[in-house]
């Protein structure tokens, strides 16, 4: 299936379900005493193909994120996503930091200096500030990826001698055991080390935005600050992959 003979069913599906997503941002929003507009939905389209990918982008759904560079690579060369906003989420070796780099709007998952500097390296080459987000592991699972507190302070002490990174700020993950109370600890986490840290931070990094919450809780991510939600199999619920 080409994705301009997309069934109508598609669209309309997924378009609910953005509506449905973007309505439930809005009622966290509202509780949590925050503008919707301060919330940015990220469509995780790692899930399904560019048929599925560009009826969420039809949807209105601008902003997609990938976790693997290659998946981002192929669907970025798509006519049918040339509008896409791109976001790189998930874990990015240095060796792919080349071919990414120009076909994304944020990296949100920085969690070493080599790679920063290899970032930095790259942007050079092309004449651009490349954005990124650092992440940091706050639910201290060991298979998940991500800068410990002491690291991330350490990294964002010599972070200003990359002068062609922008730091817009902190993403993180919950915890995949212990429920809405467990994700709440760890995005509160995030925030109050943002708030620390940023005292410090030189004139020249901004950590304005946290990119935390997922389908199952970005609720509460909401109600603890989140700037940036990514959001997958909610928006994709009802199709088959």
């Amino acid at each position: 299936m080409l994705p301009d003979e997309r069934p109508v069913y598609l669209d309309q599906q997924i378009s609910d379900n953005v509506a449905r997503v973007q309505q439930r941002i809005a009622g966290a929003a509202e509780a949590a005493a925050r503008r919707v507009e301060d919330v940015q939905l990220v469509g995780v389209s790692k899930y399904v193909g560019v048929v599925e990918s560009a009826a969420l982008l039809a949807a209105g759904c601008v902003d997609l994120g990938e976790s693997r560079p290659q998946q981002l690579w192929d669907k970025a060369g798509e006519s049918s996503l040339a509008t896409a906003q791109w976001h790189l989420i998930g874990h990015l070796q240095r060796n792919k930091v080349r071919r990414t780099l120009p076909l994304v709007q944020l990296i949100h998952s920085v969690d070493s200096e080599r790679l920063l500097k290899t970032i930095d390296e790259n942007a050079r080459q092309i004449d651009r500030k490349a954005r990124v987000l650092l992440e940091v592991n706050c639910s201290g699972e060991k298979e998940k990826h991500g800068l410990s507190a002491d690291k991330l302070k350490r990294l964002l002490e010599v972070a200003p001698g990359y002068d062609h990174v922008s730091i817009c700020g902190l993403m993180t993950m919950a915890a995949r055991q212990g429920g809405e109370r467990t994700a709440a600890e760890n995005f509160r986490k995030l925030r109050l080390l943002r708030d620390e840290v940023g005292k410090d931070c030189s004139s020249e990094i901004s950590l304005e935005e946290l990119s935390m919450g997922m389908s199952r809780d970005f609720e509460v991510a909401i109600r603890e600050g989140a700037t940036i939600v990514r959001i997958g199999s909610l928006l994709f619920d009802g199709i088959e992959k």
